[in-house]
């Protein structure tokens, strides 16, 4: 693999990661309502599910999609159902005030939030079409697996230090205190959100 396919394997793949989906507004919410060690464990759960799907794909996820469609119609149908609860949950607590942040404690634990971060991206279909028919085919059917490994570290890192940053934005005092002030209409408006990612998802 020449570094200018590697490189824009890496583009493509990081543009996909920027762009904002169920991932994002689950990163937003919790950086705001529970601070940054709880986002930056929910992003390394987003990295790992991202080289997940990444290894799935190489792996022959398109093709297992073109042998059986059921599969990915059943994919769709249980991450609509997952966003859609995660939707619920985000709607019943959104009068609920903002838990204390402080640098003893969090109000999640890491490995719940990293936990959250992988189911998250597994059950979205974002990935999933973008891997299982984008990133299979931009990846050289002769690489190398020491180029795969690489770029396998690379999507994880971008996956991870992407929503890091987002994490890092959303849990100042600043934003933090915005958010409050707002909190029951914003996490409505999020709910409303991962609600309508979730009927498209099921939809299309």
């Amino acid at each position: 693999m020449t570094f200018a396919v590697f490189a824009s394997i890496v583009f493509i793949h990081l543009m996909a990661a920027i762009s904002p989906g169920p991932s994002f507004v689950v990163a937003v919410r919790t950086a705001a309502s529970e601070g940054f060690r709880v986002a930056a464990s929910l992003a390394v759960g987003f990295g790992l599910g991202a080289v997940i799907w990444a290894l799935a794909a190489l792996f022959g996820l398109a093709v297992l999609f073109q042998i059986a469609p059921w599969l990915f119609t059943t994919l769709k149908i249980v991450g609509a159902a997952f966003l859609i609860w995660i939707a619920i949950m985000t709607w019943r607590h959104a009068s609920d005030p903002l838990p204390e942040v402080t640098e003893g404690a969090t109000p999640r634990s890491a490995l719940s939030a990293l936990r959250l971060g992988v189911i998250t991206q597994l059950a979205n279909p974002k990935p999933a079409v973008f891997f299982g028919a984008v990133f299979v085919g931009l990846v050289p059917p002769d690489v190398g697996w020491q180029a795969l490994i690489l770029l396998l570290v690379v999507i994880f890192a971008n996956e991870t230090l992407w929503y890091m940053l987002v994490g890092q934005l959303f849990s100042t005092r600043h934003v933090r205190a915005v958010y409050a002030r707002g909190k029951r209409w914003v996490d409505r408006a999020f709910g409303g959100l991962i609600a309508a990612f979730g009927v498209k998802i099921a939809v299309t």
